[in-house]
């Protein structure tokens, strides 16, 4: 079956919010710049150290983003959120706490009516997480 994955786009500060989402979440983070690509030679010297790809693997998670976009045409949205499945609730605050540090939490940590710990977040790069703990699954 297809699998979905994240893609994040940034405007210079990739690398930045990469490296945190990792001391958040844990994980192995890969990082390639634009200079260490084939690219290099056809883009500007002044985006050499521009992340082309970064991922940010961690059992189930897979986290993709980039540094392509300059920051005129970067439009944040609310359209998109990042749910995360968390497997205990320990986890779930963990991850909140740190996600929400300079951010905006906008939905506290509440148990639900359907036997789940979830809460919401915009994080300080102005990116939408949904956090949920499912009681009932563990």
């Amino acid at each position: 079956m297809a699998k979905i994955n994240t893609y994040l786009t940034f405007s210079g500060n990739c690398r930045e919010a990469m490296t945190f989402y990792q001391k958040c979440l844990g994980g192995e983070l890969s990082l390639m710049t634009i200079g260490e690509s084939p690219m290099a030679e056809r883009m500007p010297k002044k985006m050499k150290d521009s992340i082309l790809h970064a991922t940010l693997r961690k059992d189930g998670l897979t986290l993709l983003a980039s540094d392509m976009v300059d920051e005129e045409t970067l439009n944040r949205g609310n359209s998109i959120s990042l749910m995360l499945d968390c497997e205990s609730e320990a986890e779930v605050r963990g991850c909140f706490d740190k996600l929400a540090a300079d951010g905006n939490p906008t939905h506290p940590l509440e148990n639900t009516f359907w036997g789940a710990l979830f809460g919401g977040l915009t994080d300080k790069y102005g990116n939408q997480w949904l956090l949920h703990f499912d009681r009932n699954a563990y």
